[in-house]
């Protein structure tokens, strides 16, 4: 797996494979430190995979953490490529200031109408 995420790397340095976020593997949570831009965080625990987070990418910078349990709810499911582009459904909806909206689609952020908050930082909208 980390082979793949070096190539995918190289190959989106490049130029050559289009994605906004590639997905890491961890078995524990997170800091919102350890969270680069560019990449989904699954946690993964024995097989069980928990959570997913990722900064936002209406910039704000929040962590966002989704749930991957099947039994609570909310909950989304994380489904990745070769190349570890990750693919989440249902759609992102933040409800903090920033208010994002979006989708991830092979490793792409795709906006849906409405939900690409406006320039400038969170706090002056």
């Amino acid at each position: 797996m980390r082979a793949r995420l070096a190539v995918a790397r190289l190959l989106r340095a490049f130029g050559l494979l289009r994605a906004d976020l590639l997905t890491r593997v961890t078995d524990r949570m997170p800091a919102d430190t350890e969270i680069k831009p560019g990449e989904l965080v699954v946690v993964d625990s024995d097989g069980f995979r928990k959570w997913a987070c990722l900064k936002c990418p209406g910039g704000c910078g929040m962590k966002i953490s989704l749930s991957l349990n099947p039994k609570r709810r909310p909950r989304w499911n994380v489904a990745g490529d070769w190349f570890g582009r990750p693919s989440i459904e249902p759609s992102v909806h933040q409800m903090n200031d920033c208010r994002c909206h979006f989708w991830v689609r092979r490793g792409v952020v795709e906006w849906c109408p409405g939900g690409r908050p406006p320039p400038g930082p969170p706090t002056a909208r």
